[in-house]
């Protein structure tokens, strides 16, 4: 026995030493991201290549396994003379690099002179709609131009290139810890997905601030947003998405729901980081970013002829609306506003403006009680695209679920009727189409969504080869969609938010929720990075379902669990107290350090 109690203690003073180990790098890389985070949060990293493959005489192809923004340094072979062509390309097409991509897709082509033999830097031709809309975030003078490609074909070098010879300058942000987060389960296709999605966040960094990809190179609201949420779960660093918050503040885009992603940003921040100076000085200008203005007295907001016709957007693109019919009183846009309330309140406590507090309380009150009398038809037992039509699109109904808007007795019929419809959205949309149905016990159908056999999916993404997340589904349904926009990438943070089950609880991390969805997964596990530490995770599902959770020292966490019929809930191998909430176990005791939660049924052992 005492022998026993030795193996625990040293077990559990090994734990704590690795965490501290863990902090004590974080609290290094907090510092250089600081310091760093003004003067070049962004840096170029020299990446050798995966292949080189002669075609030809005098025609090389080199592969760089990946896309990435950069450009090219070229050591010229020994004797080497004479002009060489060389070719970047985003896309490949029978084994060569594609002249013709389409849409925004990247090619680029330059002739350059091989004489001498000191390292030429090769950039491509400047784009002229992302360097010279005055909205475009612009790169470093000194680096060259850089786009994102993964090919590279020379044509004309005379002599053997080799690897050294080589390397792409890829453009990442200078902090980015490739070890910081990970996730495996059952599924390939899922664990491809989430591969995929996160290193889309990492050579989306290359701006310094979040931008929407290679076409525009501009910041937007909503982009960032879903950006910041996969950053965070894929990273340590937050002045990013701080960087460009202020940057948006300064240069803000057009579309209503815009505005609201803006409370979503501060209140993202807030939940991560707990820190009040920082919102303190920012959340008196977040005010105008309600709409308060717009409302009428059941406090519903409504929307002008210049909003209906380009300013409410519910989805893009256009095509991705499933039919909504836009009417003065919107469905999607006060769902919005509803919930740009509810964090806003949440704000003003935090700093203490108990006025303000109670005044957003109260009016969330008031339009939240003529939303669902006006927009919610309890007939289909669904919600209709607005007052005056009766057209009930995936978007008036994913937003309200999303949001927590529908009445708790609504909300398995509405989650339901989401998930026969499928995914009748676009890849933006589907953040909020993903969150709706895991929050309500959908993982199982949520994750098929995700995986499904169409071109309606991001297993169709992972099957195309593309290495980071699009625009759109596919091409068909945006022609000009550029291939590396990280508002496809949201399965970077739901698949540890809801599949892994790790959400903040209280700012700062100090309180954490673990509640793991498998859906039909035997199993996951998976590293989550949080200003404390890491929380790693690992569960087993069969007729009994076994977590380990190992949380950093100065965390605690509220741990749910599914609950099969007949089980009970046991920690560390000792009866633990919990309460049943429909389908979950949910125990009494918060659990700190390392720990092993698992429900036993008669049949697995129980006496």
């Amino acid at each position: 026995m005492a022998k026993e109690s030795t193996r625990t203690i040293q077990s559990v003073w090994k734990t704590r030493l690795r965490y501290l180990a863990d902090a004590v790098v974080l609290l290094a890389l907090t510092l250089v991201a600081r310091l760093s985070a003004h003067s070049a949060p962004v840096q170029l990293f020299e990446q050798a290549p995966v292949s080189i493959t002669n075609l030809a005489p005098g025609v090389i192809l080199v592969d760089f396994g990946r896309v990435a923004f950069g450009n090219l340094r070229l050591i010229p072979p020994p004797n080497a003379t004479g002009l060489i062509t060389v070719h970047f390309g985003e896309a490949f097409s029978d084994g060569r690099i594609n002249r013709k991509p389409p849409g925004s897709v990247r090619y680029a082509q330059v002739i350059t002179n091989l004489a001498g033999s000191k390292p030429l830097i090769i950039a491509p031709p400047a784009s002229l709609r992302n360097t010279t809309n005055p909205d475009a975030v612009l790169l470093p003078p000194e680096w060259g131009v850089v786009m994102p490609f993964r090919w590279v074909e020379i044509e004309g070098c005379s002599g053997e290139l080799r690897p050294e010879q080589l390397r792409r300058r890829a453009a990442f942000a200078r902090t980015w810890d490739d070890q910081a987060a990970s996730f495996h389960s059952s599924d390939e296709t899922l664990d491809r997905i989430w591969e995929l999605c996160r290193y889309s966040i990492k050579a989306t960094t290359f701006a310094g601030v979040y931008v929407d990809g290679e076409r525009e190179r501009i910041a937007y609201e909503a982009d960032a947003y879903l950006n910041q949420l996969s950053q965070y779960y894929t990273d340590y660093d937050v002045q990013m998405a701080r960087d460009t918050y202020d940057r948006l503040m300064a240069h803000p885009t057009w579309p209503t729901e815009w505005a609201a992603h803006m409370v979503f940003i501060a209140h993202a921040d807030w939940m991560r980081m707990g820190d009040t100076n920082w919102l303190a000085a920012r959340y008196t200008s977040l005010k105008t970013k309600l709409l308060n203005d717009h409302a009428r007295a059941d406090g519903l907001i409504v929307s002008t002829p210049a909003q209906i016709k380009r300013g409410d957007l519910v989805d893009w693109p256009a095509s991705e609306r499933d039919g909504f019919v836009f009417t003065p009183v919107n469905t999607v846009i006060n769902a919005f506003h509803l919930r740009s309330l509810a964090l806003m309140a949440e704000l003003a406590r935090a700093l203490h403006r108990d006025a303000d507090a109670a005044d957003y309380i109260a009016r969330e009150r008031v339009a939240r009680k003529a939303f669902q009398k006006i927009l919610f038809d309890s007939v289909r037992g669904i919600y209709r695209d607005g007052e005056g039509t009766n057209h009930a699109s995936l978007h008036a109904n994913l937003f309200p679920l999303a949001f927590g808007l529908v009445p708790e007795t609504n909300r398995a019929q509405v989650a339901q009727w989401l998930a026969d419809r499928g995914m009748a959205c676009s890849v933006y949309a589907a953040q909020y189409l993903m969150e709706g149905l895991f929050e309500n016990d959908c993982a199982t159908p949520a994750m098929a969504l995700m995986t499904a056999p169409n071109d309606r999916s991001w297993k169709h993404m992972v099957e195309s080869g593309t290495t980071i997340s699009w625009e759109a589904w596919d091409q068909r349904y945006k022609p000009n969609q550029d291939w590396n926009h990280a508002w496809g990438a949201a399965p970077a943070n739901l698949l540890p938010r809801y599949v892994l089950g790790v959400q903040p609880l209280a700012p700062g991390w100090s309180r954490a929720l673990i509640r793991p969805n498998p859906g039909s997964l035997k199993h996951a596990e998976g590293k989550v990075p949080t200003p404390l530490g890491p929380v790693l995770v690992h569960w087993e599902a069969s007729d009994i379902f076994k977590l380990t959770v190992t949380l950093p020292p100065a965390m605690s966490a509220q741990v749910e669990i599914p609950a099969g019929e007949n089980s009970r809930v046991f920690v560390d191998g000792k009866p633990a107290r919990a309460q049943r909430r429909g389908a979950w176990w949910i125990l009494d005791q918060q659990i700190t350090g390392a720990a092993l939660i698992e429900t036993k049924t008669p049949t697995s052992g129980l006496k």
